[in-house]
This record gives C-alpha cells, sequence and structure tokens, in this order.
C-alpha cells in the first residue's frame, strides 16, 4: 500500500459530460427565461403606453346651454331685485298717501272750525249791532226824562267829579278807582250803603227797563247778581263809569258799550 493511500485527493473531482450538459442548459434556460420576461415586461409597458384617456369634449351645444343658463340666472336675480324696488316703491307711496290724507283731513277740520267761529262772530256782530240800535233808541226816550234833582244830583255831581281819575282793581279812591268802588262812594255821599261788588250791586236796588232810566240809576253788565262791571247814569243817554285801565273813569254815550240791565236805588 502506498504511504499516500490514506490521504484524501485535494484535486477537483471531475465534472462528467452530462453534468456539464445540464448545467449549461439551465443556465441557458434561465437566461432565456429571464430575456422572456424582460421582452414580456417591455411588451406590456409598451402597450400600457400607447393607452389613452378619452375625456368628454364641450360641444358648441352645451357651451350655449351653460350660456343662456347664466344669462337666465342673471335676469331672475334682476327681476327679482327689480320686484323689490317696486315693493319698497309701493309701500313708501301708501305711506305717503295716508299721511297726506291725514294732514287733509286736519286741514279740513280747522277750515271747518274757523268757519263755524267767523260765522259765529258774524252772528254775534249782528245781535250785538241790533242790540245797540235798540239801546240807542231806548236811550233817545230816557233822555227826555227831567234832570237829576235832589240825592240824584249829588250822585251824579260825585262821579263827574272823579272823570279823568286811574283805573286800579280794587281802588276805592280817592284818586283811583275800580266800577263797584266808585259806585258805592257816590252813593255813600247821599247816606246809601251799597254792597261793595258789582255782583251784588246789580241786585241792590229795584229793576228797571233800559227804555225807562232816570238819572242816578246803577248800570250793570252781565246777568243780575253776576255782574261784571257797573256804572251810574248821568241822564242824556251818558253814563260815568271807572271803565278799564285805559280810559280810567270816563263818561260815555249808551251806544259805546250798552248795559245789561239796571237798578234804581232812589
Amino acid at each position: 500500500m502506498s504511504h499516500t493511500a490514506h490521504i484524501r485527493s485535494h484535486r477537483k473531482p471531475r465534472r462528467s459530460a452530462t453534468t456539464s450538459i445540464a448545467v449549461r442548459a439551465g443556465v441557458a434556460g434561465g437566461v432565456l427565461s429571464m430575456a422572456a420576461a424582460g421582452a414580456s415586461a417591455t411588451a406590456f409597458a409598451a402597450e400600457s403606453t400607447t393607452q389613452t384617456l378619452e375625456l368628454p369634449t364641450l360641444s358648441a351645444d352645451l357651451g350655449s346651454q351653460v350660456a343662456e343658463s347664466a344669462d337666465a340666472m342673471q335676469q331672475a336675480a334682476a327681476n327679482y331685485q327689480l320686484q323689490a324696488e317696486r315693493d319698497a316703491a309701493a309701500a313708501k307711496a301708501a305711506q305717503q298717501a295716508k299721511t297726506d290724507l291725514a294732514q287733509a283731513k286736519k286741514k279740513a277740520e280747522a277750515k271747518k272750525k274757523a268757519e263755524e267761529a267767523r260765522r259765529a262772530a258774524a252772528e254775534e256782530a249782528a245781535s250785538r249791532s241790533t242790540e245797540r240800535a235798540t239801546l240807542s233808541a231806548s236811550a233817545s226816550v230816557s233822555t227826555s226824562t227831567s234832570t237829576a234833582t235832589g240825592s240824584a244830583a249829588a250822585v251824579i255831581a260825585f262821579v263827574k267829579a272823579q272823570i279823568g281819575d286811574a283805573y286800579v282793581s280794587g281802588g276805592t279812591g280817592p284818586n283811583s278807582w275800580d266800577c263797584s268802588g266808585l259806585v258805592q262812594a257816590a252813593f255813600s255821599q247821599i247816606g246809601v250803603d251799597l254792597p261793595r261788588v258789582s255782583q251784588d250791586q246789580s241786585t241792590a236796588g229795584t229793576p228797571v227797563s233800559l227804555s225807562n232810566l232816570q238819572p242816578g240809576d246803577i248800570l250793570y253788565w252781565g246777568s243780575a247778581g253776576s255782574a261784571y262791571h257797573v256804572a251810574v247814569y248821568v241822564g242824556d243817554g251818558m253814563f260815568v263809569g271807572a271803565q278799564n285801565p285805559s280810559t280810567g273813569v270816563a263818561e260815555k254815550p249808551m251806544s259805546y258799550d250798552p248795559p245789561t240791565g239796571a237798578v234804581r236805588m232812589l
């Protein structure tokens, strides 16, 4: 036995021809497979890139419809705004008409009241004119009465002596008077004690007609018992009284301010 028989050989084992062929065939097959796969992928990629995505195109009819729709919406908005403006104008006109009607009614009422007041004033003026004419006629008759004598003459002399004195409300002399203060002082000269105020003096004596006056009678204005002014009849259609702050004590004709009634104290 050789001394190297038990040592393994370091030489590579020989491959058989069949093994070499098989390996070569396998490699070739793999290469062919990879080549086929690559070709397939290339073909797929080429096929994919050639595909296109078709999008819908905007036709002339569709564009026209869109434009018409936009115009319709714009017209609707304009119509809505116009209607709103019309409604606002109608509401404003209605309010103005209501205001004008109220003002017209107010003016008509004021005109009616003014006309009524004018008519009443005219009637009152006519009535006073008639009354003054009647009183003037009565005064003309009364002027034919006899001249004052005795106590009446003294009363008349006193009131005439005060002509020109001032009128002062509440005045009782000696240089300023009110109407009833003057009459009271005149009658006190002959010992006749008269009430202080006009209301009471108008009922102090015997009522007499204005057509039958005598000098020394007390004239009053207003109703008997509620007279607001008094004076002394001095004859010849005249009276003396403390009239007002403007005239003071003055002698006036009966037509100047016709009295309502008279009373006789003498």
